[in-house]
């Protein structure tokens, strides 16, 4: 939570057919723990439905789950909508089993941050809240 008490709203997101969700299950479980308010969308979303609910949400980030090696599609895919949607305010971090240079590319592309297997809940939670502006240090509230 912030100084003035404004949560950091955080969008986790299974994208495109993976079906594996405990990880993003966890993540979303310990941002919450950490103080965050968290919308976890379940499996098989689109970029498109993803977006929408981040922009419906007035979220802060958007933290990916991909673990179906479309990671080169579908980060890049969220990004542009985000985009289109005047909306790249909206950080954009993920995980999943993504290869270092793919990373190195998604980040290049805007990715804020690529965490890999055994990344500590922990260590996810304080990179969002020393990377993610809460409503209140620059992002406007919902009205």
């Amino acid at each position: 939570m912030s100084a003035s008490g404004a949560p950091i709203r955080v969008v986790v997101a299974k994208v495109g057919l993976d079906g594996h969700d405990r990880g993003a299950k966890v993540v979303a479980r310990a941002l919450r723990d950490a103080g965050m308010e968290v919308v976890y969308t379940g499996l098989h979303n689109s970029p498109e439905q993803v977006v929408a609910t981040a922009l419906a949400e007035d979220a802060d980030a958007i933290g990916l789950s991909i673990l179906s090696g479309a990671h080169m599609t579908l980060f890049p895919r969220v990004l542009k909508l985000l985009d289109e949607n005047d909306a790249r305010d909206i950080v954009v971090f993920g995980g999943g089993i993504i290869p270092d240079g793919d990373a190195a590319q998604l980040r290049e592309a805007g990715v804020a941050q690529i965490f890999g297997p055994g990344a500590s809940t922990q260590v996810i939670a304080e990179w969002v809240r020393g990377h993610v502006p809460s409503p209140d240090q620059g992002r406007p509230a919902a009205v």
